[in-house]
């Protein structure tokens, strides 16, 4: 492809989990400006709703689908609901994630369990039943949307770091048997943006000290995830696979 075409993805299309709201709203977004069409996935329907109409006003196609990425059977029916609407998958991002705050002593083992449901659970069962598409066709680009906090420790966040660590470890194993069939898969770790799962925190007293000694000395800001999200899904990374994208402003320099 001509340099000047790396980041079209115009005829692309795209399935988000968890592009209802935060970074994965912010990265729908991106990906549609950039000209993919949009499979957007979500377990809440007014989110929905609202990126359809954002995506619309693009001049994107869209299709909503409501799903829990930790059910097997949900996930198939949505890759089957994606594909009878859009026609294929060429871009699988696997954001949908929730938090996990608990001290070690104090961890309670149904809600570890319930966030490695959604933070790993989750984008193995999409990549097992998007993977196949993406191999019959050869070609393919899978984002795992990890976080800093995947290789930098912080109190208290153990669930939540332990799942976003494995998630970066199964993409490295996922990018090397995709490899041959012409499949990139890689992950992105954005460091602290203010979205609706943190926002109390980093608006808070404790969240501004806190932010205050990080490298940048602020939160992200959503529009500087974007160029990252279409770096990853264009022909510009066609021999990029495996590796991991900090958009952090420093924080895994510390």
């Amino acid at each position: 492809m001509h340099p000047g075409n790396w980041f079209d993805l115009g005829g692309r299309v795209a399935l988000v989990t968890g592009a209802g709201k935060g970074l994965g709203r912010t990265i729908a977004r991106a990906l549609a400006r950039a000209g993919a069409d949009i499979v957007a996935v979500s377990r809440t329907p007014a989110d929905l709703a609202e990126l359809e109409a954002e995506i619309a006003a693009l001049g994107r196609r869209s299709l909503s689908i409501l799903a829990d990425v930790g059910d097997e059977t949900q996930v198939q029916r949505m890759v089957a609901e994606a594909l009878a609407g859009l026609g294929r998958i060429d871009v699988l991002v696997n954001n949908a994630g929730i938090e996990g705050v608990a001290p070690a002593l104090a961890i309670d083992a149904a809600d570890w369990d319930r966030v490695m449901a959604v933070n790993l659970r989750g984008p193995m069962l999409c990549c097992k039943h998007v993977g196949p598409h993406m191999i019959e066709r050869s070609s393919g680009k899978v984002i795992n949307v990890a976080s800093v906090l995947a290789s930098e420790a912080q109190r208290k966040m153990g669930p939540y770091a332990a799942s976003k660590a494995a998630l970066v470890q199964y993409t490295r194993v996922v990018a090397l048997e995709w490899l041959p069939f012409g499949i990139q898969v890689n992950a992105l770790c954005p460091g602290y943006f203010v979205t609706p799962m943190n926002r109390d925190f980093l608006e808070s007293d404790e969240g501004a000290r806190f932010l205050a000694r990080l490298p940048a000395k602020r939160a992200g800001r959503a529009e500087e995830l974007e160029g990252a999200a279409v770096f990853l899904a264009s022909d510009a990374t066609s021999y990029v696979t495996g590796t991991t994208l900090y958009v952090d402003g420093g924080h895994s320099l510390r």
